[in-house]
């Protein structure tokens, strides 16, 4: 028989041998899938995996094993639902631990929520609560009324208003400030913050026209003073969150802009990105905006982030001028931008830890931020005489590094610490992290010069007896 009749021939005994869907469900794979994903995921995945097979046949590519019988397809296609079974488990948001270093990992959810956040969404507003119901009167309340209350607090500001995210915020204040107006603002603050969210389409889906003033690395006072028409109706300043220009730069202050505005009869809007509700410079932290201070130096209203450096859940910060903050609220578009209940909740929770002055205690992001140098040399150092002990086939040792803080908060900042570097005498360190990240619960690690390393400034403690046996089991 010619071999192109051959392989034609072989196709056809393939074809006939694979499995139906309904075959390959009612394996022990198939069953098992059945009940822990529902009879009609398990159907879609049955489909993929057949689909698969029937292509790789066509194609001339499916290797048939020891035999063309239907039971040795059947092993394979159940074989390859038990992967798919895994691969979609995988995708579903579920906890890791964090041993890059990075502390508000963007990919990784950013600020992990501090105890009494995670205790408030669960056991507070996941039930029935008094979102907006004031309890003292007995009538509706304001939603979020406290957190925007702390908020004012903690920043000396007039007033508070909590969105689903910082691009929210921005699309609600240039949307009720500026629409069908001009909004000026400086080249040199027209960002990327990341995942294509560029500060010129926000502005064009407010329906304001942005006003381009100065050149990418200087601005000066007379390039905005020029560029005020009778269209104009907000100033806007961007914190480059994600990067600095250094050298021959020039920029006015926000004091000086404020005074430019007023003058003119117009507002002046601060996008202060990560925000800080507090001075980090102790720990070597600079170059982000207190929001106290941009307030003070007469910002009207001030946008930031809840899961930033505030250490919070994911939302849209607002404060400033009690009437500027008033205007958003009664505006349309904050309905569809208001934050949930959830929410809500784990930033109530997070603001009574700055109230209390208590962060660096109580809230991961700071304490990750205020770890010592010592402290993580002493902890790495223990971790791994623990995990020696059982070392095979791999070799751990401790280097110098840096941390970083991440989520577009100082870029230039960079945090001393003591990083693990894992070797395998049979394994390369892309199939290391592989294996790590593939663990129960994963561990998300970084890769330098062809070594996994390990940070432990953003591993829990409570985390470390998973992390040391996710290491072990690679001399397995």
């Amino acid at each position: 028989m010619p071999e192109s009749a051959a392989k034609t021939a072989n196709k056809s005994v393939l074809l006939r041998a694979l499995p139906s869907v309904d075959a390959l469900l009612r394996t022990e794979t198939g069953q098992s899938l059945r009940t822990h994903a529902g009879a009609d995921q398990a159907t879609v995945l049955g489909r993929r995996v057949t689909d698969e097979m029937r292509a790789e046949i066509l194609a001339g590519t499916f290797e048939s094993g020891d035999g063309n019988a239907s039971g040795a397809l059947l092993a394979e296609a159940e074989k390859r639902l038990g992967r798919r079974q895994q691969e979609e488990s995988a995708r579903g948001v579920q906890r890791v631990i964090n041993a890059t270093g990075v502390i508000l990992h963007t990919n990784l959810g950013r600020a992990p929520l501090s105890d009494a956040a995670r205790y408030a969404i669960a056991e507070e507003a996941s039930q029935y609560s008094n979102l907006e119901f004031d309890l003292n009167s007995g009538s509706r309340g304001r939603r979020g009324a406290r957190a925007e209350d702390l908020l004012a607090t903690l920043t000396g500001t007039e007033a508070a208003l909590v969105v689903n995210n910082c691009a929210a915020a921005a699309l609600l204040a240039l949307t009720v400030f500026a629409k069908d107006g001009e909004t000026i603002v400086s080249r040199g603050e027209l960002v990327e913050i990341g995942g294509d969210f560029r500060v010129p389409e926000v502005m064009a889906q407010s329906g304001t026209r942005m006003v381009e003033v100065g050149t990418t690395n200087r601005t000066k006072l007379a390039d905005y003073e020029k560029a005020i028409t009778p269209d104009t109706r907000l100033i806007m300043r961007v914190h480059t969150s994600n990067y600095r220009i250094v050298g021959f730069t020039k920029t006015p202050t926000l004091k000086e802009l404020a005074t430019l505005a007023h003058e003119a009869g117009l507002l002046l809007y601060e996008d202060a990105g990560s925000g800080a509700l507090i001075d980090f410079s102790e720990y070597g932290i600079t170059g982000e905006p207190v929001i106290r201070e941009s307030f003070d130096a007469g910002v009207d209203v001030i946008s930031f982030s809840g899961d930033k450096l505030l250490g919070g859940p994911q939302a849209g910060l607002l404060v400033g001028r009690a009437e500027v903050i008033e205007r958003m609220r009664k505006h349309s578009l904050y309905r569809a931008l208001r934050a949930d209940k959830l929410r809500i909740a784990a930033l109530e929770a997070t603001l009574d830890s700055y109230a209390r002055n208590a962060t660096t205690s109580e809230v991961p992001t700071h304490r990750m931020i205020a770890m010592k140098l010592d402290e993580l040399k002493s902890r790495a150092a223990n971790f791994m005489q623990t995990v020696q002990a059982n070392a095979s086939n791999f070799s751990l040792e401790l280097i110098e590094g840096e941390s970083a803080i991440g989520g577009g908060a100082a870029p230039t900042s960079r945090l001393a610490t003591s990083l693990i570097a894992i070797t395998h005498s049979e394994l390369t360190a892309n199939q290391i992290e592989e294996r790590l990240r593939r663990s129960g619960p994963p561990v998300v690690a970084r890769i330098e010069d062809d070594r996994v390393l390990l940070d432990l400034r953003t591993v829990e403690i409570a985390d470390e007896p998973h992390l040391a046996a996710a290491i072990t089991s690679l001399g397995k």
